[in-house]
């Protein structure tokens, strides 16, 4: 998705169109997931994993993933990605949280 929106704005600032950024924000971990609504069903995901993806999110950069701990953890040995630590980063509401962007070679 994100390689997809860069090269979109890319083409789309050339043509003097207007184009947005996207930030990524991954964490990993339990969450619970339903149905809501009654006229019109939703499928949706809550929890502490999903509010601290939003924080890693609201972190990033613009054309950037970036990751939590636990998600490096899980990423780390994968040879098609690389990673570049950010130290431990103030998230509201959660502390500080070590982050890293990430980037599939």
């Amino acid at each position: 998705m994100q390689a997809f929106i860069v090269t979109r704005k890319i083409e789309l600032d050339a043509q003097n169109k207007l184009a947005f950024e996207m930030r990524v924000g991954i964490h990993t971990g339990h969450v619970v997931a339903g149905i809501v609504g009654k006229s019109k069903f939703q499928y949706d995901i809550w929890g502490d994993t999903v509010n601290t993806a939003a924080r890693i999110e609201s972190n990033g950069s613009a054309g950037k993933v970036n990751i939590s701990q636990a998600m490096y953890e899980l990423l780390k040995g994968e040879t098609a990605f690389t990673f570049e630590s950010r130290g431990k980063i103030e998230a509201k509401g959660k502390g500080k949280i070590e982050m890293y962007f990430v980037k599939r070679e």
